[in-house]
């Protein structure tokens, strides 16, 4: 990840530049570390997302749409107090550290004029969010707290004076040129990368060894023009905002020329951070939240697998059924040659061509006809556990098909997803309900599938669970309305809200059905398509569970960039009704 001190610099210089004066109206806090300020400038709304994530630290104006829990958490509380209402006035970077000062002037309870920082602290597991008041320097509270137990140089509580991270003997390169940078490299030692991560602030891995790159075979005069372009581009906010899909894709605000890799360019660095981090923490939220119903699901497709291997051989053993019967028949047939204590008869064999001797074994403690009558027990008794077994693995078979289908969707949940999906094991009798400790039980809400707009316009749904997936086409959807759903595997219900769409709608609706699907990462995956009338849910069905005909089906490739499109179009159409 290359979020360093140049990033911080170009986010920086791009927030003055768009939020500078700019009055702050909401604040809100979608997860534990991550927190969006609304801040109208121009008439214009602005969405700013701060986040201190151990691994997506970072900050920059978003257009992802972000959830806002109806009960805001106390650090959430403390920043609209202090915050809604109030004027950004700058946006400051610590030398070229990412270290971000954000000054706010805004009001308290008596109407007096108040200046407060919020300090934005990128580094790595260790970052942080602070809100310090600016007279006093002490902090207000922290969306991390640091007690003196854990570090003794500084304390991150409320009512703690704030201290800025010690420093590490680093020197700004805008207080470098190439001349200087030459006489603080050891060119016998080798490593220069190293080298210059040691002496520049806020260089990353990947700057150091663009400088090397650039620089050629090591001559004096060829790291000093390296360093001198790149530290031009760097003072003159000359920047190239771009993902580079390389071995590991990564991100820049300067051209990675060492990398070789196809880039794609945006027009704003916060657009590039947007399209870089997409996804990504919300995706690492939820393997967190839902690692243990991951796990779960696995262990239980992995239990009805072994159940149906034992089932297969008792269904082979059964198989032997006639056997029985014919013994029973032909010892019928005998039974005057058999006399009382005899083990065994050899009778002939009329079932066979040849008619030859067959020898039956007897149980010398039974009469032939009680014998012949064991004989034809056994016969039914496997019978009729073929019968059994058979539905069985029928039954089991349909078990780890709605297993597979719930943990394809554990896969691809959003956060609101995954209480859902564990609420469905729990009233399907694979998980313990939750104990009645007396409260007031909360009243179910209305299930949330994720909406998307087609390129002309037209409402698409996916429903992203098996509650979504029933809401969306039993309640959502009206019967000459579009269904789609992957061919023959796990996936989401599609719904497209036109009864004749277009062609391209109806792909870019194939392709989010591809994309919610087991095959998201297949190319020309088969997606089944037909009105919703034709969608039928089997009485006693597992939840989730349709059958459908009439269908037609189209094959495509599931695109993320294209699914990102389909979204954005709706948090722009969201945004346009004040939705």
């Amino acid at each position: 990840m290359a979020f360093d001190g140049i990033v911080t610099r170009a986010t920086v210089h791009e927030l003055n530049e768009t939020l500078q004066t700019g009055r702050i109206t909401k604040i809100y806090q979608p997860t534990e570390t991550e927190l969006v300020f609304q801040v109208r400038k121009d008439r214009t709304n602005h969405s700013l997302l701060v986040s201190a994530h151990s691994v997506y630290s970072r900050f920059h104006l978003t257009e992802d749409s972000y959830h806002n829990p109806k009960q805001p958490p106390m650090f959430c509380m403390l920043l609209r107090k202090h915050l809604v209402g109030g004027f950004l006035e700058r946006v400051e970077q610590i030398e070229n550290e990412r270290i971000v000062h954000m000054q706010i002037r805004t009001k308290n309870e008596i109407g007096d004029e108040t200046l407060k920082t919020v300090i934005i602290e990128i580094m790595g597991k260790h970052s942080n969010v602070m809100l310090v008041d600016r007279e006093g320097g002490h902090i207000l509270d922290s969306i991390k707290h640091l007690p003196p137990a854990q570090n003794t140089y500084r304390t991150i509580m409320p009512g703690q004076p704030y201290i800025a991270p010690p420093g590490q003997g680093k020197i700004s390169p805008l207080n470098l040129d190439g001349e200087d940078i030459v006489r603080k490299l050891d060119f016998n030692s080798g490593k220069m990368d190293r080298q210059l991560l040691n002496i520049v602030m806020g260089f990353s891995p990947v700057i150091t060894k663009e400088v090397v790159y650039r620089a050629g075979l090591g001559n004096v005069s060829g790291f000093s023009e390296a360093y001198d372009s790149l530290k031009e581009l760097i003072t003159s906010h000359s920047y190239t905002p771009a993902v580079y899909d390389g071995e590991k894709e990564t991100f820049h605000v300067l051209p990675l020329e060492h990398l070789n890799a196809e880039r794609t360019v945006y027009t704003s660095v916060s657009k590039m951070l947007d399209a870089y981090y997409s996804g990504k923490a919300e995706r690492d939220r939820v393997k967190q939240q839902a690692g243990d119903l991951h796990r779960f699901l696995k262990n239980e497709i992995d239990k009805n697998h072994r159940k149906i291997k034992k089932h297969e051989e008792t269904l082979k053993k059964s198989e032997a059924s006639e056997d029985y019967q014919k013994l029973g028949e032909l010892l019928t047939a005998h039974m005057h040659m058999v006399k009382n204590g005899d083990a065994e008869v050899t009778v002939t064999d009329y079932y066979k061509e040849d008619q030859p001797d067959l020898v039956i074994d007897l149980n010398p403690n039974k009469t032939a006809s009680q014998n012949a009558q064991n004989f034809f027990q056994t016969y039914q008794k496997l019978k009729n556990s073929k019968i059994y077994v058979e539905k069985e693995i029928r039954k089991t078979e349909g078990e780890i098909e709605y297993l597979e289908r719930l943990l394809q969707q554990v896969e691809a949940a959003r956060t609101q997803d995954v209480e859902e999906i564990r609420e469905e094991l729990r009233d399907e009798g694979y998980m313990k309900k939750r104990v009645n400790t007396g409260k007031r039980k909360n009243k179910k809400q209305k299930p949330s599938p994720e909406k998307y707009t087609a390129s002309d316009g037209t409402e698409l749904y996916v429903g992203r669970n098996n509650l979504q997936n029933e809401y969306v086409t039993s309640k959502l959807a009206n019967k000459e309305d579009i269904w789609l759903h992957a061919k023959d595997i796990p996936g989401s219900h599609v719904v497209i809200k036109d009864n004749d769409p277009t062609e391209e709608t109806l792909t870019e609706a194939a392709q989010l059905a591809a994309y919610f699907s087991k095959y998201s990462a297949s190319s020309s995956v088969p997606v089944d398509y037909t009105k919703i009338k034709y969608v039928k849910k089997p009485s006693g069905a597992k939840p989730g569970f349709v059958t459908y005909d009439r269908q037609k089906t189209l094959f495509v490739t599931p695109e993320e960039k294209s699914i990102r499109q389909l979204r954005r179009n709706a948090e722009t159409e969201n945004r346009s009704t004040g939705q």
